[in-house]
């Protein structure tokens, strides 16, 4: 039966094909670009703390107490510059200065002792050689005396000898003859009394010089005795300046004062105590605290990485860029140290200072949708079978 909407129908059967071609097409359009997307297009992947710094590349050094003691002189002022070596703070040390004077006193002492014996020594030298040489002419006298007693024996025992004749023949008496005899005896015993002293004044003159010999070598132990005190006073006046040095707490290197305890002259400080900290000059880098699974194979020299320090918001100041230097291999404090490196030409606005905090993200991986897709696919299918093992060792 005729309708007044044929020609309505007719056109509405001519257009469904089209529609129908044109809906596939965008379809298939719409899912070719999806999956190209998904296979081909470029997902950076990246690895971020908030714990990052800025530091300078060489060690912070730190100024310690080396011994306890009450502070003398303080020259501690944060942001100073120092020079390596310079004197910042001065511990009383008054008590190894006045046991350095006793020692350089008992040392003199025993120097002016040293030089008596030596003296003595000298003297008793002298001495000797005096001795010797009066002894040597009473010696020479002794002996000219000795040969006259022996002349005068020998005259006496010839006229005895005569008289002897004599008087055997009848012509003296008995008593000239007797005292003749007496006479000869008496001037050969002086005689002998005369050699026998000569031989004496050479022993008496030996046992003299050997009692001054025993005298001098004594008074050479006595002065080898002082002199080995000498080295012992040596090492313990150096003992006491290393001492005394040690109550002077040097700058160890040069640079700025970037941690100052507040002391004054009368404080007391304990042996190993942190009094302060010296920032060396040198370039800054950046260092970040991960944690070990995001670190450890992940994070290598060479990859860029990205700072945003926390006084300066990246919304208005932006971000400093940088590339990873170098990755810790052990893990320290439950986290794993990565050093950065600052590209250079950094923002002018924001000023690169030591201890600036910040967050840092690394860029570790290059990859697709499609295998972000697969591999939490995969992380969830091995989460599934392990929960079902769990529930399996439960029953």
């Amino acid at each position: 039966m005729p309708t007044a909407f044929t020609h309505t129908f007719q056109a509405l059967h001519a257009d469904r094909p089209r529609a129908a071609i044109a809906g596939i097409l965008a379809a298939t359009l719409l899912a070719g670009g999806c999956a190209a997307w998904a296979l081909c297009a470029p997902v950076r992947l990246y690895e971020a703390t908030s714990s990052a710094r800025l530091e300078v590349e060489r060690a912070i050094y730190p100024i310690a107490s080396p011994v306890a003691g009450r502070v003398t002189v303080v020259h501690l002022t944060i942001g100073r510059e120092v020079m390596e070596g310079e004197i910042l703070v001065e511990i009383d040390s008054a008590a190894e200065r006045l046991q350095i004077r006793e020692d350089q006193a008992r040392q003199a002492a025993l120097q002016s002792q040293m030089e008596a014996l030596r003296a003595q020594i000298a003297s008793e030298d002298r001495a000797r050689g005096q001795e010797r040489q009066a002894s040597g002419v009473g010696r020479e006298q002794t002996r000219a005396e000795a040969r006259e007693s022996d002349l005068a024996a020998s005259h006496a025992e010839a006229d005895e000898r005569r008289m002897a004749q004599l008087h055997a023949e009848g012509l003296i008496a008995e008593r000239d003859y007797a005292k003749a005899k007496s006479d000869a005896l008496t001037l050969r015993a002086a005689a002998q009394a005369r050699a026998i002293a000569v031989d004496r004044s050479g022993e008496d003159q030996g046992t003299r010089d050997g009692d001054r010999a025993a005298k001098i070598q004594s008074l050479d132990s006595q002065i080898a005795g002082l002199a080995a005190q000498i080295p012992e006073i040596d090492a313990a006046i150096a003992r006491l300046e290393y001492e005394i040095e040690r109550h002077s707490v040097r700058a160890p290197a040069s640079g700025k004062l970037g941690e100052a305890l507040p002391l004054r002259p009368g404080a007391i400080v304990k042996e190993g105590e942190k009094l302060g900290a010296i920032i060396p000059g040198g370039r800054i880098r950046a260092v970040a605290q991960f944690a070990p699974d995001a670190a450890l194979g992940r994070i290598h020299a060479g990859q860029p990485a990205r700072l945003r320090l926390d006084g300066f918001p990246w919304i208005e100041y932006g971000s400093v860029t940088a590339r990873v230097d170098r990755v810790a291999g052990e893990v320290r404090d439950g986290t794993v140290r990565v050093e950065l490196a600052l590209d250079p030409g950094q923002n002018p606005r924001i000023p690169l200072q030591h201890g600036l905090p910040g967050s840092a993200e690394i860029e570790v991986e290059r990859t697709t949708p499609w295998e972000l897709v697969r591999r939490h696919a995969g992380s969830r299918s091995s989460a599934l079978r392990t929960d079902a093992l769990h529930t399996e060792e439960k029953r």
